[in-house]
């Protein structure tokens, strides 16, 4: 568990992935990507989500197309899974460590939210947990051009916050958002639990 008390003395602002870093969406999105593949005539097996969770969700689906041999109607695709996702969303529950951390620098330190997931999900997975008051700023898919791992989420965060890169410490789950943080010149706390 992160030591809440400890973190980096120098650092001005704190920016967060959502998916996986700040809540625990990763069943619910397993389920939801398997409501949403299962219209193209292939079933997902959820451990094969869960081995690619933190991708975009093009990403996503250019890997099950590749892997498939298929091709997705992706506008399908993304309206199921995102519906599935939505119904379900109350049951997506925090990831402690990492909120007590938000909850503890809140009105402290400006914070961020930079999520390769869309507007929609993230904004009602926020809501739903209640965190959406403790962040400046949410960030998006929708608000940049590329997805992790290049670094724009994070460098659009950290403009939105006027903090500079360097300046800033992001929480992150996946290999892909801590290439990311790193590409952004950004230091990185790796959020995945960490058993003994």
């Amino acid at each position: 568990m992160l030591d809440v008390e400890n973190l980096p003395a120098d650092i001005r602002a704190f920016i967060f992935d959502c998916d996986g870093t700040l809540v625990n969406t990763l069943p619910v999105y397993a389920d939801a990507w398997m409501q949403g593949f299962r219209t193209s005539g292939r079933d997902m097996m959820r451990d094969w989500y869960f081995g690619r969770a933190g991708h975009s969700e093009h990403a996503l689906m250019d890997l099950f197309e590749a892997e498939q041999d298929v091709r997705l109607d992706r506008d399908a695709v993304i309206k199921v899974m995102r519906e599935h996702f939505l119904q379900n969303v109350a049951s997506v529950g925090e990831v402690q460590a990492i909120t007590a951390v938000a909850r503890h620098n809140h009105g402290r330190l400006p914070m961020a939210v930079a999520s390769g997931g869309s507007r929609q999900i993230v904004t009602a997975t926020l809501e739903a947990t209640g965190l959406t008051p403790l962040f400046d700023t949410i960030v998006t898919i929708n608000d940049v051009e590329r997805p992790k791992p290049d670094p724009d989420l994070f460098l659009e965060a950290a403009r939105r916050l006027g903090i500079a890169a360097a300046d800033c410490l992001v929480f992150e789950d996946s290999p892909e958002g801590m290439e990311a943080a790193n590409r952004a010149g950004m230091r990185c706390i790796d959020a995945r639990p960490h058993r003994d």
